[in-house]
């Protein structure tokens, strides 16, 4: 997460920055935090299409198969974000229909007097006929007070997704908000807020 803005070369809007993620914390290396957290996306695309009763054995049986030597404290404290996300009842919604996982998207995004290529996934993407919805699940133990105290990273990240999605669907609002899988809580980000994500570098 600390590459550049360069115009004309396709970046992922999660690499938008070049500040620190100081609010990881500090007790996992990044390679580890990595994987636990694409894994937790993983079981978070994998398993809103299942019976809520099957859940938890087909997520254990899915992180088996991962090949990677977790202990039955990872899997069981992996397991535990994705369901209580799945469970908690404000985001029944999210996961129902006219929900989609995973949604690659692409385009230009004007910024800092020019414009940047972005590619990258939307981790969760709700088409209403009044709204369009981007969800992007953090994965770290230390969500922010407040929408305004959200690491800058996160913001441009989602601001770049929003710009990109405007222009598909210019007839409808396109809203962005974060999901802190630990907690697990949802933390909606203003207009305001991402309409200044690139207003200096």
């Amino acid at each position: 997460h600390t590459v550049r803005l360069y115009p004309h070369r396709p970046l992922a809007p999660s690499r938008l920055d070049t500040e620190d993620e100081t609010s990881f914390p500090p007790r996992r290396n990044a390679e580890g935090r990595f994987k636990r957290g694409r894994l937790i996306h993983q079981l978070l695309q994998y398993l809103p299409g299942m019976a809520p009763e099957a859940r938890a054995a087909a997520g254990r049986r899915f992180l088996a198969q991962r090949g990677f030597a977790l202990s039955p404290g990872e899997v069981e404290e992996m397991l535990g974000q994705a369901l209580r996300v799945l469970e908690t009842p404000e985001f029944a919604a999210i996961f129902g229909p006219g929900s989609l996982a995973e949604v690659s998207v692409a385009g230009l995004l004007p910024a800092f007097g020019t414009d940047m290529a972005i590619s990258g996934q939307i981790d969760r993407l709700v088409v209403r006929e009044e709204e369009i919805l981007i969800l992007d699940y953090k994965t770290n133990f230390n969500p922010p007070d407040s929408a305004e105290a959200t690491p800058r990273i996160y913001v441009r990240q989602m601001a770049a997704y929003r710009s990109a999605l405007q222009s598909i669907y210019p007839d409808r609002p396109v809203r962005c908000a974060l999901i802190w899988t630990a907690v697990p809580i949802l933390t909606p980000l203003p207009e305001r807020l991402l309409d200044l994500a690139f207003a200096s570098p």
